[in-house]
């Protein structure tokens, strides 16, 4: 079993107008993180709430559920 992303985080928050430059210099998203999100890795709870809020969607929208 797996959580995967179901869509390119950097590229929809690109896509509002957070570029990975904003996302640094205002300080929304360290660079560690990024880093987590360019690579599909997981990130914290709390930065999964900040990209739902960023994104104004729900979790499920950016994560999914997958069987081995």
């Amino acid at each position: 079993m797996s959580i995967n992303y179901k869509i390119n985080v950097l590229a929809e928050l690109k896509a509002k107008g957070y570029n990975t430059s904003r996302l640094r210099k205002e300080k929304i998203l360290g660079e560690a993180t990024l880093q987590r999100l360019r690579h599909n890795k997981s990130v914290s709870y709390a930065v999964l709430s900040k990209l739902c809020s960023l994104l104004e969607c729900d979790i499920g929208d950016i994560l999914e559920y997958r069987e081995d």
